[in-house]
């Protein structure tokens, strides 16, 4: 992954999801030549599908068991690997020390390409370090944007987490929240840390963060109730996944609250709470995108030398808000799994 003869003589504005639609566009392009040669193998493709010769790639994430968000990430990966005639080979756990191994792992098998999350970034650093040494290229998403370039990393596609928290954050100010409680389900985890520290940052309120255990829902759920019972001047609960905040909605029920929920993430489900008001809105960060974008790049790097983002600047695939006044558009994509 030999970055030294692209230039990194100046900084540019971050690459904004819209900026990746033109590598999209040529991802997908056909080619009425016909040509067989390398320069034309890129972009040539047979009714929507590159005729490239097959790569394979790595897609590692720190999935935990049961969060749904990641089946959405996976189902961008999955079209974008049958669109450009790529083996996806999908792992992921949620302790940093096992996904490091799952990586180790796709090194060992010669995969063309690699696409991790890095919500634990120094646990990584090591394994990253030897794909690169082996030739591999390797590209970030959803989580590390602060760390991607310190890794030496090919791309990144993602949010910024710390500007979705201040963008939330204001959003709370807008709404009227006083205080507000911030529910992280993986304790360590830079991008839920950063998420609550921008919320933080600009909410006029006050704002508490539990720690809970996102792999034990009925936890969660106790954990929730619990905190809510002992301080009911809690107003709002804010939730940073889809699943725990309509585990949320049922805590206010079962402790009597009048707190009210919002979220980061979304999913079908999370889109009929906004639609029936258990759910005042969220923030969507496009994982879809993100698992789409992710493979596509390594495929464009391979077949035509392509770094987007320039190889400097990060996609950003969010953050966007969905509430009451678009939640009707976005809930059509939803329903088929693709927000």
């Amino acid at each position: 992954m030999d970055r030294s003869s692209h230039p990194r003589s100046r900084r540019i504005a971050p690459v904004v999801a819209v900026a990746a639609a033109a590598a999209l566009t040529l991802a997908g392009c056909s080619s009425s030549s016909g040509g067989k040669g390398a320069e034309e193998g890129a972009a040539n493709a047979s009714a929507g599908k590159a005729t490239t010769p097959r790569m394979t790639v790595a897609l590692v994430t720190h999935q935990a068991p049961g969060d749904t968000f990641w089946d959405t990430v996976r189902k961008g990966a999955e079209a974008a690997a049958a669109k450009d005639n790529i083996k996806l080979v999908y792992s992921a756990d949620p302790n940093a020390g096992n996904q490091a191994n799952l990586v180790q792992n796709a090194i060992d098998q010669k995969v063309d390409g690699i696409a991790v999350t890095l919500a634990k970034p120094d646990a990584l650093k090591g394994v990253i370090g030897k794909a690169e040494k082996s030739g591999i290229p390797v590209v970030g998403l959803n989580s590390g944007l602060s760390d991607w370039k310190k890794l030496n990393m090919l791309e990144f596609f993602g949010q910024d987490e710390s500007v979705a928290g201040e963008a939330f954050g204001k959003k709370l100010n807008e709404v009227g929240a006083k205080h507000a409680l911030c529910v992280v389900q993986e304790q360590g985890n830079v991008g839920l840390t950063q998420r609550c520290d921008g919320v933080e940052k600009t909410f006029d309120g006050k704002l508490d963060t539990q720690n809970v255990n996102g792999t034990d829902m009925p936890g969660v759920k106790s954990t929730i109730t619990a905190k809510l019972k002992q301080d009911p001047s809690i107003d709002y609960v804010v939730t940073l996944g889809a699943p725990f905040a309509l585990t949320a909605v049922q805590s206010i029920g079962d402790a009597g609250s009048k707190a009210k929920v919002a979220t980061f993430d979304l999913n079908k489900d999370l889109i009929k709470g906004i639609k029936d008001d258990s759910i005042q809105f969220a923030v969507d960060q496009q994982p879809y995108l993100q698992g789409y974008l992710a493979v596509d790049g390594l495929w464009l790097y391979k077949n035509n030398g392509n770094y987007s983002g320039g190889g400097e600047q990060p996609v950003l695939t969010g953050p966007a808000f969905v509430d009451k006044s678009n939640v009707d558009k976005i809930g059509e994509f939803a329903a088929k799994g693709n927000r």
